[in-house]
């Protein structure tokens, strides 16, 4: 796992850039902590900080292969699970290999299929190739998105990274953030390729982006398609199994010290089930480690969105498939730290204002850094198989916008209540929510015969794979990557992903509750108290001395009239939270607190140009 960054520049010799092109790479050290490395030939600069996962000494990059037609270079982000499979076969095709790194077999599968590679690829990937026999760049991101991955055309090529902040650190990149980004940052819809800064793009998933002299193009290699299913209920609930017990055993391999995050719910107690039984195999024990909040299991007060607190259920995961656990419990003095809000704002490079669920997610892999380099989690079942409280809920069903904006109005007013009335009225995000939902269900396919409910169940289903999930995966590689530990998401295979993702809604929910197949398929490693439990979200911590201290950073905030922040916020509503008591700040009051939190850090970190006309 790494970053990666570059430069491709067709009208100079970037050799007298380098100190640039070391900038750029320099961002990137957080992402890869273990070794650097730049390369640069004529037209073309490449950087890349590397975290060692597999082949330690052998995978140093950028990667060159000599051709006699020219070189080809590399930086990749990423890891490919089927990498020996490709070595295997492009070893019969005459292949011949330096080092054991899935690295150098991505190099070699483009030597030896070009661009066409990507869809021989399973795995997390974001990577650039300089081709020096055709003088192009192609670049290429895994079919899901796990891994970040940005660009920005100038006047004579392109800059590139895995973080936007690699793209910023070039003087041609702009600071500029335009209403659309505005809109982008506050909808909650994740339009693909939008990236919030003016003139910067994402490469979307499953996409192949190829610069050369003549521009840009863009080919897709991958996207959801809508296919018959003709198992049955029992042939579906064992093929899931046979997935999940493949891509399990592929994502474990790894040359330096690996765990589970655990949160006691059905997605991460299977997958931390399953790697504890096949670790067994070969005498290890996996570890395993979970978030908590001082005092939240003895004093938790249940809600609409969580029913029970995590720990108990964690606890019996742990001791059901004897892992090596710890807890990592975290002080509200922890999550409302301005400089964990900060190291989570550069993270982002962009204000996500999800307060202290981001604070303590990245405070969990900080903890769990100084014990593993590589982390397995169950983000994304609930997207796969149906798992939230939405999927169920019949407003949600039938409302033409995203579901989970069903949600959040019902259990919290929007967001957008702390913007002022110039703003609010500037961005109209209600039309911007409506023209983003109509361009997001006009590529479903529907299925010959299929009923309106199924129709409308797979529209559901594909929304979460195409928008909500890639919110909650840049989130996690962002954090994750912020300390150097690498994220796997089993559940993000695109085998799996493909195959839940065509059975029918009754097969999904065949029991009458979420996510069924995922339980039935596991049941058998499960201990009860999990498989009967409720899905309940990524906590957040109920502590009063959480919202104190919120309101207390903001009165520092007030105290700065002139602040550019007050360009988009409302003074008044931010008054009116301070002075609430405790008792009576509201979830959506403690989420607009941080949100103008976040925004102000922001903008005092990346100085942005902010065009509100």
């Amino acid at each position: 796992m790494c970053g990666i960054t570059g430069w491709v520049s067709y009208n100079r010799n970037l050799a007298s850039e380098r100190t640039t092109v070391d900038a750029m790479t320099e961002t990137m050290s957080c992402r890869g902590p273990d070794d650097a490395g730049t390369w640069i030939a004529g037209p073309a600069a490449l950087g890349h900080r590397r975290l060692a996962i597999i082949d330690l000494p052998g995978g140093r990059q950028p990667m060159t292969a000599e051709t006699p037609e020219g070189t080809v270079a590399l930086v990749y982000s990423g890891e490919t699970y089927n990498y020996t499979e490709l070595r295997r076969e492009l070893t019969g095709r005459g292949h011949r290999f330096a080092t054991d790194s899935d690295t150098e077999v991505v190099l070699r599968a483009y030597l030896e299929w070009g661009p066409a590679l990507a869809e021989r690829l399973n795995g997390m990937y974001a990577f650039a190739i300089w081709d020096g026999r055709t003088k192009q760049l192609v670049m290429v991101r895994d079919r899901m998105g796990i891994k970040p991955f940005y660009y920005a055309e100038t006047a004579d090529g392109v800059l590139f990274g895995s973080e936007p902040k690699a793209i910023l650190a070039n003087p041609l990149a702009r600071r500029e953030v335009t209403l659309d980004g505005l809109r982008e940052l506050f909808a909650f819809v994740k339009t693909p390729g939008h990236a919030v800064w003016e003139g910067m793009r994402e490469v979307e998933p499953g996409t192949v982006v190829t610069v050369g002299e003549s521009g840009v193009r863009t080919h897709v290699y991958w996207q959801l398609e809508t296919r018959p299913h003709t198992d049955s209920k029992d042939e579906t609930i064992a093929h899931v199994r046979e997935l999940m017990d493949d891509i399990v055993r592929r994502q474990l391999v790894s040359d330096v010290p690996r765990c589970t995050l655990l949160s006691g719910g059905l997605d991460s107690s299977a997958m931390t089930a399953l790697a504890a039984g096949q670790l067994r195999e070969s005498g290890e024990t996996v570890r395993s480690f979970a978030v908590d909040f001082v005092g939240q299991t003895e004093n938790f007060v249940a809600d609409d969105l969580r029913a029970t607190p995590d720990t108990p259920f964690v606890h019996d995961v742990a001791r059901e498939s004897a892992t090596e656990h710890q807890d990592i419990v975290l002080s509200s003095g922890d999550l409302a730290d301005p400089e964990v809000r900060s190291h989570v704002i550069r993270a982002r490079d962009i204000p996500m204002g999800l307060g202290d669920m981001d604070a303590s997610l990245y405070l969990l892999f900080k903890a769990i850094r100084q014990h593993s380099t590589v982390a397995l989690s169950g983000e994304s079942a609930d997207e796969v198989f149906g798992g939230y409280k939405h999927f169920f809920d019949e407003e949600a069903r039938k409302g033409e916008t995203f579901p989970w904006l069903v949600q959040f109005a019902q259990t919290m007013s929007e967001d957008g209540n702390v913007l002022n009335d110039p703003v609010t009225r500037a961005l109209d995000l209600p039309g911007y929510v409506r023209d983003s939902y109509s361009s997001a269900v006009s590529g479903v396919q529907r299925l010959e015969g299929e009923s309106d409910f199924e129709y409308r169940m797979r529209v559901i289903c594909h929304l979460h794979l195409t928008r909500f999930v890639r919110v909650l995966l840049d989130r996690k590689d962002r954090a994750s990557m912020a300390v150097g530990l690498e994220v796997r998401v089993p559940f993000c295979d695109h085998r799996l992903v493909e195959y839940v993702y065509n059975t029918p809604w009754a097969l999904k929910s065949f029991d009458g509750r979420e996510k069924s197949l995922l339980r039935e398929a596991t049941a058998d490693v499960l201990p009860r108290s999990v498989y009967d439990r409720v899905k309940s979200p990524y906590p957040s911590t109920q502590d009063p001395k959480y919202h104190t201290a919120l309101q207390e950073n903001v009165k520092d905030l007030l105290a700065k009239p002139s602040h550019q922040v007050f360009e988009l916020v409302s003074r008044d509503w931010l008054e009116r939270a301070v002075k609430a008591g405790t008792p009576q700040i509201t979830q959506t009051g403690r989420r607009g607190l941080e949100r103008v939190l976040d925004l102000a850090l922001w903008i005092d970190m990346y100085a942005p140009t902010l065009t509100l006309s």
